[in-house]
């Protein structure tokens, strides 16, 4: 079969990109012919006999939304004039004008624009407003988008919700594919803390991702945190422009909570930590939960944070409301004083990510596209079947 995917990235370092990765090997593992309509694509695929790259280069362009604008109209134009070359084509969202007949949504622009912690409702400024213009412009253009699709894939509950309540399309055309996680690079293990630059001797939690703004919700953990005296946190995130080493300063956490900036040996800290604890107030589908769960860690998030449906109560603490401080202070609590609850809770985690895996979530994938392609060709063939075509094709007189 001819799949066709178009997508900004198919690279390993990216959230999206590791999906888009993923799912290509699996197809080139089942002989797929690939041709991918992109920005960025991984070198070992650009050399790959059955993949075929489609290169818009936009980069030149002075804003993202200018380059996603560009790309969209580049891709479309050129899907429009190759349509026919493809069994199937994939895109994402809003990607490009040109419809496919399977729309992943790894993001609800829609959704995100209602949230109360929406960058422009935070930020009154030029670069409010430029998100403000970004996500209604991206919203116009993915309810079109999903619509003239055939199929649209979710990567959790979550946005299967948003794709129904703000975007009206039918459960029944949604599929739900969560991402998966790479479980030989996240797994359980020990670390030297002190080779890491880690707190020793003390029970260790940690938050992982964009603490620049306040939509992964590190100002409620913080809150928290001031109740249980006997946890130390190390947050993994940039700190330039960041408010949250002052704040944890003026709560009287200094000693406690420790900043280490970006880091890319998360795997590692992973392994040296106790626990990990993440009630994003909007997450999509969080990729860094699923890689703590690998790594044996018991975790604590939020509904609001996509996947979250994947922590169960072996596994960790999931809160109904993000911004419940006293609800994480009494889950960290408990995870703090209870050694043996955290290696069962941490050893249960590791069962629920060997069973998400990247490659059986891209397995899932090129399920679909392979069944949607067969159905097609069934309803095709039934359609001139002796008995519906005309008799002069049949030869009769």
């Amino acid at each position: 079969m001819k799949f066709c995917i178009v997508t900004p990235y198919i690279i390993k370092g990216d959230g999206q990109g590791r999906a888009n990765y993923e799912i290509v090997w699996e197809a080139i593992r089942r002989g797929h012919q690939m041709t991918l309509v992109g920005r960025k694509i991984a070198p070992e695929l650009q050399e790959h006999p059955l993949v075929n790259w489609v290169h818009f280069d936009v980069e030149k362009y002075p804003s993202a939304l200018i380059k996603e604008m560009m790309f969209s109209i580049q891709s479309g134009a050129w899907l429009k004039k190759h349509r026919h070359e493809f069994d199937l084509v994939q895109v994402y969202g809003a990607v490009t004008s040109a419809p496919g007949d399977i729309n992943t949504s790894q993001f609800v622009h829609t959704s995100w624009q209602r949230s109360p912690v929406h960058t422009a409702r935070i930020n009154k400024n030029i670069y409010g407003i430029y998100h403000w213009l970004y996500s209604n412009l991206n919203s116009y253009w993915e309810k079109q988008a999903f619509h003239q699709a055939k199929v649209a894939v979710a990567v959790s509950d979550k946005i299967k919700h948003e794709l129904i309540d703000d975007l009206g399309l039918e459960s029944s055309r949604i599929h739900v594919i969560h991402n998966g996680v790479d479980i030989q690079e996240f797994l359980p293990g020990t670390c030297d803390r002190k080779e890491l630059g880690l707190s020793e001797n003390v029970n260790l939690a940690l938050f992982a991702g964009d603490i620049r703004t306040n939509r992964k919700n590190l100002d409620t953990v913080l809150r928290a945190l001031v109740q249980v005296s006997d946890l130390h946190l190390v947050v993994v995130g940039n700190t330039d422009g960041s408010p949250y080493p002052e704040m944890a300063a003026s709560l009287g956490l200094s000693h406690r909570v420790h900043f280490t900036g970006f880091r890319r040996d998360i795997a590692k800290i992973m392994q040296a930590v106790d626990l990990f604890v993440f009630p994003s107030r909007y997450e999509a589908c969080t990729l860094v939960l699923l890689e703590a769960m690998a790594s044996g860690l018991p975790a604590i998030t939020a509904t609001s944070a996509g996947g979250a449906e994947l922590v169960t109560s072996e596994c960790g603490f999931v809160l109904s409301d993000s911004d419940d401080v006293e609800a994480l202070a009494t889950a960290l609590r408990t995870l703090a004083s209870d050694r043996e609850l955290r290696i069962k809770m941490g050893q249960a985690a590791r069962i629920v990510a060997e069973n998400n895996t990247w490659v059986s979530k891209a397995q899932l994938y090129i399920d679909l596209f392979e069944g949607m392609v067969n159905d097609q060709h069934h309803r095709n063939s039934t359609d001139l079947s002796p008995s519906t075509r005309p008799s002069a094709v049949l030869g009769g007189t």
